[in-house]
């Protein structure tokens, strides 16, 4: 017995070593695919990252052929095959991210053999493995490479004081580069200027203050190089009510070509949903503060989703890693990678990374108050800081390291010489804390030792001319602008996306709870009101302007928050060139027409046969219709306060005073206006509004009421009209001197 189990042990180790030989020395067809059933090198970037998978069941046939590969599921295979004579074990096999062996009785492979004739991984098959079909990953398509050189970057910020004026340094004399296929980080600590300088980059800061020169393939910041380039901002800034396909959707109809069918642009969209592993969350609403919805890093991933939807040249991220796990977290600085890989040019800035994420960047620049302690090599700065006499005392994350130095804190570092020496002849306890140097004064000697070691250097090689010729660079230059889609097109989603985001607002039971109580207690209050006599006809006169008064107390109170509370999204928008202002403004405020007449049509059907007013269909719509045009003439009041104060709590305590005066005005507590301040009635809605309802509900009965000639109502038609466009247009004006939002 124990005869057979060795037999079949040794035959099982030399059918597995006569099939691994056979796949090696097999072969390679056109397809990239051996013809003795093992796969090839399928991929360019196995060099970096060896991820593999034996998969003996590959073939083809001929003619035209599809390649059907079955992937192992399992990440390693482990054969332990017991010799009862020796009592040995035969060592494992295993597959690995890094490379796999195989070891086994007669049989050994040296591990650049196995690099060279190396199969397939996961990451690197350019298959549709389901379909057969050659499908290429989504971040390695190629786009218009740009080399991004900085040199001398400084940044200031006037502050104001009551009785001065005092200049503060945030940048002072940044210098770096950073070329396609490679990933640059910004580090250091809180305060810094990792995000000024972000933003400086990404052409985000436009200020006199700022000094420096900035160039994109040897060329100034361009236009065209809005729809180039992709920006994460720190904080998530979404829709809360759009779900994660409709978030990615409406901005792939938005941002990518137009030569791209809506088809093709919906499709993209569902690549990137697949590509950041959002499949299981796609049908799920964002969510928000008071909205329940994806997780942290969902919400990351689909910001990130928003920006690699057109493929861009160059990828700027603000902390993309905060708030996640460490697990997450290294994926999404993968992502980032595989990007840097495909031909992009990624800048991110990072707060304080794992060591496995350190070593996942290209280059690395330390900051230390504005300053430069560092640029080069993230995979060199543990080398140069060695050379500078800084080194860890204890084994510690490199990244930890970094910014203890940046931030002065020598607590578990060696103390350089030269610094120890500068501190002894300066013989000032002001230099020294708990017997170490201050930070003050190794922050000193960290940039004094950059300059005059590294600086130099580095500047020099940016006056390399970059290896593009002069058409490519010219396209960087260009000063026209390329936008995703018509400005009809435009209209039309913004449209749709503003009534699927902000339904849920309108519709809340809040909401329609407070307007149908309302008409309720109104309906109760004047309950079959009797208009033929004087008594009854002042009745309803009242009623009649406490409806002129709400919907347009109502209305404006809700149109103040729209552009506030929405300006962040619009500053993050209208920066990426995803649209139009002219077609954003009007879509916004069409948008809100047809949520914003649904409940005044409940109100009036309410209160209109309770209270008992004109039985008749004409008057009936006649007054809805006058609510209507004064629900919209209050929309663009609150509109045009808003968009001029930008701020809340102003813009509310602005419309309190303008409404109460308004109605104050309009003609039912005060008949006798003073000349001098008469002029104020005509301006408010609320007496051309409750001149119309009286017209419409007394025509029948008397030619003059309270003073007032019973007419057509064309005079109270055309002013509502006219503020209807008007204080629009005031809005939109106030929107175009925005300096985010200047054209």
């Amino acid at each position: 017995m124990e005869r057979a189990n060795t037999s079949l042990a040794r035959t099982k180790s030399e059918q597995l070593a006569e099939t691994l030989e056979a796949a090696f020395k097999s072969p390679m067809n056109s397809d990239g695919v051996s013809e003795g059933g093992s796969g090839g090198t399928l991929s360019g970037k196995s060099s970096k990252r060896l991820t593999t998978a034996a998969s003996p069941g590959r073939t083809t046939s001929g003619g035209n052929k599809n390649i059907h590969i079955r992937k192992s599921r399992s990440a390693q295979m482990k054969f332990e095959l017991d010799d009862v004579n020796s009592g040995a074990a035969l060592s494992r096999a295993s597959s690995a991210s890094l490379g796999f062996s195989f070891s086994f009785t007669g049989f050994n492979m040296p591990p650049d053999e196995i690099a060279d004739s190396m199969t397939f991984s996961d990451d690197d098959i350019p298959e549709d493995l389901e379909a057969g079909m050659r499908k290429q990953k989504f971040q390695t398509e190629p786009s218009l490479p740009i080399y991004l050189k900085f040199r001398d970057l400084t940044y200031k910020v006037i502050i104001k004081g009551l009785t001065s004026t005092e200049e503060k340094d945030i940048l002072n004399g940044i210098s770096g580069s950073v070329d396609p296929g490679e990933v640059l980080a910004l580090m250091g600590p809180s305060g810094s200027g990792k995000t000024t300088l972000l933003n400086l980059l990404g052409g985000r800061l436009n200020q006199p203050t700022v000094g420096g020169s900035i160039t994109y393939n040897d060329g100034p910041y361009s236009k065209f190089l809005k729809s180039r380039i992709g920006f994460v901002t720190q904080d998530d800034i979404l829709f809360p009510h759009l779900t994660v396909k409709e978030t990615l959707t409406y901005a792939a109809l938005l941002r990518l070509p137009q030569t791209l069918t809506k088809q093709q642009k919906q499709k993209r969209a569902m690549d990137v949903i697949h590509e950041l592993g959002l499949e299981r969350c796609q049908d799920t609403v964002i969510g928000g503060s008071f909205v329940r919805g994806v997780s942290g890093g969902e919400r990351k991933r689909v910001c990130i989703g928003n920006e690699i939807i057109i493929n861009p040249s160059i990828l700027f991220l603000d902390e993309p890693t905060s708030g996640l796990d460490s697990t997450t977290a290294l994926k999404t600085v993968q992502l980032l990678q595989d990007m840097a890989e495909g031909g992009k040019t990624v800048v991110t800035t990072i707060h304080q990374p794992s060591s496995r994420l350190f070593h996942k960047f290209d280059k690395l620049i330390l900051l230390g108050k504005g300053s430069l302690l560092y640029f080069g090599k993230s995979s060199e700065a543990m080398l140069y800081f060695s050379s500078i006499g800084c080194n860890p005392l204890i084994a510690m994350n490199p990244a930890e390291f970094l910014l203890d130095l940046a931030n002065g804190n020598i607590n578990d570092v060696s103390v350089p010489s030269e610094l120890e020496d500068k501190v002894q002849i300066g013989n000032s306890d002001a230099g020294k804390r708990n017997g170490k140097p201050s930070p003050a004064v190794v922050h000193e000697y960290l940039v004094e030792a950059y300059e005059t070691r590294v600086a130099v250097k580095e500047k020099k090689k940016l006056m390399v001319p970059i290896p593009l010729d002069e058409e490519v660079k010219a396209k960087v230059s260009s000063l026209k602008r390329q936008w995703g889609a018509s400005w009809w097109q435009q209209y039309n989603i913004l449209f749709c996306r503003g009534i699927k985001e902000r339904r849920h607002d309108y519709f809340s039971w809040l909401r329609i709870t407070q307007v149908l109580s309302t008409a309720i207690i109104l309906g109760l209050l004047w309950w079959n009101s009797d208009p033929n006599s004087l008594k009854g006809l002042q009745d309803q006169a009242g009623l009649l302007f406490f409806i002129a008064v709400f919907w347009g107390f109502f209305p404006v109170f809700t149109a103040i928050f729209t552009f506030p509370q929405e300006r962040a999204m619009l500053s993050k928008e209208r920066a990426a060139d995803m649209y139009r202002l002219s077609a954003y403004f009007l879509a916004r405020t069409t948008s809100d027409l047809p949520l914003d007449l649904v409940l005044p049509v409940l109100f009036l059907l309410v209160v209109y046969f309770m209270a008992g007013l004109r039985m008749s269909a004409a008057p009936f719509f006649l007054t809805m219709l006058t609510v209507f045009l004064c629900i919209i003439a209050a929309q663009g009041l609150g509109l045009a306060i808003g968009a001029t104060l930008m701020d809340l709590k102003r813009a509310t305590t602005l419309a309190s005073v303008t409404v109460m005066t308004f109605m104050l005005a309009g003609g039912y507590f005060v008949k006798r206006v003073p000349v001098f301040v008469s002029w104020i009635r005509y301006m408010s809605f609320n007496y051309h509004t409750y001149n119309l309802l009286l017209k419409v509900q007394y025509k029948h009965m008397t030619p003059v009421l309270n003073g007032m000639r019973i007419d057509s109502g064309l005079t109270e038609v055309s002013a509502l009209v006219a503020m209807v466009f008007g204080y629009r247009l005031l809005a939109y004006i106030s929107l175009r001197r925005m300096k985010l939002c200047a054209q």
